[in-house]
């Protein structure tokens, strides 16, 4: 919907209106265009460069509460997401961690430990973010089995349905899943109920999820239902 209707709308000055619509957008509540904004799209997540920096304070936060979570000498997958990437700068100072990954940003992070042996699937670089997917990615995981599979997801849903944009990434992270001992979810507030058009799984086949608020009341039952950890950092 363009600004001047928005301001019309809601008898305020255009300029309010962009300053609501940047605060929604910096949220992930609303997408902006030229001229406007509109709903979130199902079929298109955020660029890279804003993911990066949205919520950024909160999946730092989150990830110093998942580190602490990890011991010394584990095994571990890390996929795609930029709270993953938050994941991985908070484990540089771990000792002796095996860590499978398939996104070159947290490679590139961990590395900087020799202490630390960094293992990169192999398959197609996506370029706007450094994950690797693929068929030739599916196989190398499954080559695995690990202590800790550490996940990140585009949305939540109120039912426990894990959601994301890209079916590539998706499957990758579907057998994260399937070969890790433990999988913890990590993912800030701001996915609660957000809509994605790809079905990753539910929320009852992870073992713990890290955030930074509680979630909203109806997926915390579903939670406690199905025996999920709830840590909330604050």
């Amino acid at each position: 919907m363009a600004i001047g209707t928005l301001a019309e709308t809601f008898d305020v000055t255009p300029q309010t209106i962009r300053r609501d619509i940047n605060a929604l957008t910096d949220q992930g509540l609303l997408q902006r265009h030229h001229g406007g904004a509109g709903p979130m799209l199902s079929t298109e997540n955020v660029d890279y460069t804003n993911r990066k920096i949205l919520c950024l304070r909160e999946k730092q936060i989150i990830a110093q509460l998942v580190a602490q979570h990890i011991p010394p000498r584990s095994s571990l997958f890390i996929n795609m997401g930029t709270t993953n990437e938050e994941v991985a700068k908070a484990l540089t100072r771990h000792d002796r961690l095996r860590v499978i990954t398939n996104n070159l940003n947290v490679a590139k992070t961990l590395s900087s430990n020799d202490g630390l042996e960094v293992i990169v699937a192999g398959g197609v670089v996506r370029h706007k973010d450094g994950g690797i997917v693929g068929e030739s990615t599916i196989e190398f995981i499954r080559q695995f089995k690990v202590d800790y599979g550490i996940i990140g997801i585009s949305g939540v849903d109120m039912d426990g349905t894990l959601l994301d944009f890209d079916y590539r990434e998706v499957t990758a992270a579907r057998s994260i899943m399937d070969n890790s001992r433990k999988v913890f979810l990590v993912t800030d507030h701001s996915k609660f109920g957000r809509n994605a058009m790809v079905r990753l799984g539910n929320i009852k086949e992870v073992d713990a999820m890290f955030t930074d608020e509680t979630p909203p009341a109806e997926l915390v039952e579903v939670m406690k239902q199905n025996g999920v950890a709830l840590h909330v950092a604050k």
